[in-house]
This record gives structure tokens, sequence and C-alpha cells, in this order.
């Protein structure tokens, strides 16, 4: 991959995968049920959208709605499942009832994934104290992304957090890529590619129609444009 931004696309199906990647998405991020803001998808969906295009696929590994981990032995099973079909990049975050990282499933899941690379989602907008998770991860191999909006709320609230966090990139709990998401717009981009930021990730914003419909490789390319200038 170049030195460009990184454009991640959220995909249900390979139908947007297909069209994600012809709109110039870099990454995928898998999942299904998105009423519940993003489970696991299923093995079968993931080798069909592994089939259907050549860019790197993250997947999610999270089986209820919310941050709570729920059953982890049904989370490792899935992680292991999703391995053995291919799958070797991977999307997760779990706290516990007080904010804080949920170490046990997480360092539980990591172990299980055996050295593939992993984003920390937005579990971390919701946490106590963003630093204290950082710094508390820093360590685990394979965690290379952090996808936040800065705040709970989305971008517009987040921006200040992003462009704090960006200008510490290097500290011990600040290497990993920050990617934003959450109610991102467009014209939220020039602030935050300014700041140093160099990924973002987008789910609704590709699909013109909703989440009813399917990504629109038009919508994703406008983001590409945007980010190439």
């Amino acid at each position: 991959m170049s030195n460009r931004a990184v454009l991640e696309v959220i995909a249900l199906d390979a139908e947007d995968a297909v069209a994600a990647q012809a709109g110039g998405a870099d990454r995928l991020e898998l999942v299904t049920d998105m009423a519940a803001d993003g489970l696991t998808p299923s093995r079968a969906t993931f080798a069909a959208i592994r089939e259907a295009v050549d860019i790197p696929l993250r997947v999610m590994l999270r089986v209820a709605d919310g941050f709570a981990a729920g059953d982890i032995d049904v989370l490792v099973r899935k992680a292991r499942e999703l391995r053995a079909e291919g799958a070797d990049e991977f999307v997760l975050g779990f706290l516990d009832a007080d904010g804080n990282p949920d170490l046990v499933a997480v360092e539980r899941l990591v172990a299980e994934l055996d050295g593939c690379r992993w984003t920390f989602h937005r579990a971390i907008d919701r946490a106590a104290d963003r630093d204290a998770l950082r710094k508390s991860l820093a360590d685990l191999p394979g965690l290379d992304t952090y996808l936040t909006a800065g705040a709970a709320a989305g971008v517009d609230e987040g921006i200040p957090t992003l462009v704090a966090e960006a200008a510490r990139k290097g500290e011990p709990g600040y290497e990993p890529q920050i990617l934003v998401g959450g109610g991102l717009r467009l014209d939220h981009l020039p602030e935050l590619l300014a700041a140093g930021i160099d990924a973002v990730h987008i789910g609704g914003a590709a699909r013109p129609t909703g989440w009813s419909g399917p990504v629109d490789a038009a919508a994703v390319r406008e983001w590409r444009s945007v980010l190439d200038q």
C-alpha cells in the first residue's frame, strides 16, 4: 500500500466489497447486523468477500450489542473458524462495567489471533480513561490501529481529542494508527489531515440510500478523491 491516506469502508457482503474496492477503498471492515452496530459475520460471508476482492479485510469479533465481551468462548470459536478460513486481520475491543478495558477477554482473543494485526474499535470512545486504556493495551501483539471518533457522540465533538492524540504519535500507547470513524463527514477531513491523521473509516457515508442499500462506488470515490487532494 502507498503512503496515501487509508480509506476503510464497512462491507456487509460481496456486493458491498466489490463496490468499495471499485471506489478506491484500501481496506474493508467486515460486519453483520448493523442494527446492533456491527457483529461478527459468518465464515461463509468472509469467504465470499475474500473471493470477490483482493484488498485487506478486517473482520469484526463481536457477538452482542454494546461493549461487554459477552460469551468469550463463542468469540474464541468464531475467531478460530475465521482464521481457518483465511482471515488474518481483525477488529475487537471490550470494556468492563467500569469502563476499563476487559483485559481478560481481549488477551484471550489476541492469543487466539496468534500475531494477526487488529484494530481496537470505538470502545475507546466509551472508556473511563482513554490514556490509561492505550497504555494498558500497548504491549499486546498485533494491535496497530484505534478506530475512534474522539468522543462517544461522534467526530463533531471528538476532533480536539483526535488532534491531541495525533500529536502524541510515537509515545507509549500512541504508536497505533488513528483510524477516524463515527459521524465522520467530508468537511471534517481538512482539519484531521492537517493534524497528521492518515486513516478514515466510513459506513453510512458510503451508502446514499441508507443501510438498507448497498455501498455505492461513486460515494466511496468521492471520499477517495478528497483524501488524495
